[in-house]
């Protein structure tokens, strides 16, 4: 079997609710404003399907044109390091595209995305051919079913004591875990925030025990906006309210300062979502950053660097809860990497109304699990009316 060629076709996203604090009045678009979907052709009549993650705008008025350059690049890619080859040879099909370009060599997360995304193509053929789902090819199921985390919608009024009420709402839906990003608006360099703020995420913790107890695990985001030291009094601060995670203290390029906020906390670190191939995680890793990693297959470079993350990480005890504020196709990717390793703790549950209906047969999040796909390759199927109607370009 060779790879013959590509189709590249962009589809506009629909707006839903609000999530994970900021402004609720704003139109939000889960997973970006637009999606870039790849499909691989072969000599065989097997086609099959990726996503670039467009990092588009997640609120504002861009169009598709403004990813005219990023398709380009798939094509060109595509052109000089797939056509012709086996779809079988995966590793060296990647390392082929990953050498073969200084230009873009990774850790470059504008070009990790389109090796991402033409990565989870490749393994969509092979599953198809085979007649298996990835998690198969990669040593077989070992969850029946994903652990999955919620977003916190914003709180009321943004008022603290309010945050409770949500959290009840929350369980009640069937959710052990969510996670809520505190501090706004998301800007520029890491910067000190002040006891006011500081005080603010405290009481939301505090809110939240006082209403449901220990029944549900809240992790922190940050986005990775404080200084070390303002990272380090925010988790001395909530320590006592057993948080879920701390995830992005820090920026996470400089990982030596991320690894000093570690050994000043007992709160697990995550980190992951803005880091690509083996060599950024090992270093994470062997440096005792963080804990919990937060591995994005859309973006690290596909479904091979996420399971080879998984394993380092599984050596020094440490798990992987994968990002997944994605598009359909690169979550259904996350879901066969996080089924088949032991070391998965929790991933997203972040879809959109667009989310929902792309596929003949939707990923179901319900009870706070999600369930995972069972057809041949990353076993979902596009909706070919539902494209249509979405069509930009």
């Amino acid at each position: 079997m060779k790879v013959t060629g590509v189709k590249t076709y962009v589809v506009k996203n629909e707006p839903g609710e609000r999530s994970g604090g900021g402004d609720p009045t704003i139109k939000w678009y889960v997973g970006g404003k637009f999606f870039l979907i790849l499909e691989l052709m072969t000599d065989e009549g097997i086609i099959g399907i990726g996503e670039k993650v467009t990092g588009s705008s997640f609120t504002g008025d861009m169009t598709w044109h403004t990813f005219e350059s990023q398709i380009k690049l798939v094509h060109e890619t595509v052109e000089a390091f797939v056509v012709g080859q086996d779809p079988f040879n995966i590793e060296k099909i990647w390392y082929d595209m990953y050498a073969g370009r200084h230009d873009y060599r990774l850790p470059s997360m504008h070009y990790g995305m389109i090796l991402s995304g033409i990565e989870m193509a490749l393994w969509d053929i092979v599953g198809k051919a085979t007649n298996q789902p990835i998690y198969n090819l990669l040593g077989g199921k070992y969850w029946e079913k994903l652990r999955a985390y919620a977003y916190m919608p914003p709180i009321p009024e943004g008022k603290a004591e309010n945050a409770g009420k949500i959290a009840e709402n929350l369980l009640k839906d069937g959710n052990s875990a969510c996670k809520f990003d505190p501090f706004h608006p998301i800007q520029g360099p890491a910067r000190d925030i002040g006891l006011s703020e500081i005080t603010y995420c405290e009481n939301i913790f505090k809110s939240i025990r006082s209403a449901v107890g220990n029944e549900l695990e809240v992790g922190l985001g940050t986005h990775g906006q404080l200084t070390t030291y303002s990272a380090i009094r925010v988790a001395k601060a909530i320590e006592p309210y057993q948080p879920f995670w701390f995830e992005e203290p820090v920026p996470p390029e400089n990982i030596d300062e991320m690894a000093r906020v570690a050994a000043h906390t007992s709160i697990p670190i995550a980190t992951g979502e803005r880091l690509a191939t083996i060599f950024q995680f090992s270093e994470i890793i062997r440096k005792q950053a963080a804990q919990i990693i937060q591995i994005d297959i859309g973006q690290c470079g596909g479904i091979m660097v996420g399971k080879k993350v998984a394993g380092i990480a599984e050596a020094s005890y440490a798990v992987i809860a994968p990002h997944m504020y994605c598009g359909p196709i690169a979550a259904a990717a996350a879901l066969q990497v996080a089924a088949c390793s032991p070391n998965f703790m929790i991933t997203e549950a972040n879809q959109g109304p667009l989310h929902k209906k792309i596929f003949k047969e939707p990923i179901v999040f319900k009870d706070g699990f999600i369930q995972i796909p069972e057809g041949p390759g990353l076993g979902v199927e596009l909706d070919e009316n539902v494209i249509k109607s979405h069509l930009v370009s």
